[in-house]
């Protein structure tokens, strides 16, 4: 299916980036769009490894067999 771009911005921008590459402006786009999403899955990697980390943490700690129930919730409160 053809990509028609009407935005000029966004077509010099793929002139711009075809020039530098010495590839047509679709290679370009294909490019450009390839690099963006493996960086979105580099930060989306970075971010969930920090996710298991915490989550990590959280298991390490015991269980002390406490029910936090709205009583529970309300002695912190003093209510």
């Amino acid at each position: 299916m053809p990509l028609n771009i009407r935005s000029e911005e966004v077509n010099q921008l793929a002139e711009k980036l075809a020039s530098r590459a010495g590839v047509s402006k679709t290679e370009a786009v294909r490019i450009a769009l390839t690099n963006e999403l493996e960086r979105q899955n580099r930060e989306s990697d970075a971010f969930m490894e920090r996710i298991k980390q915490i989550q990590d943490e959280l298991a390490a700690y015991p269980s002390t067999g406490l029910k936090a129930d709205k009583a529970f919730y309300d002695s912190l409160n003093d209510e």
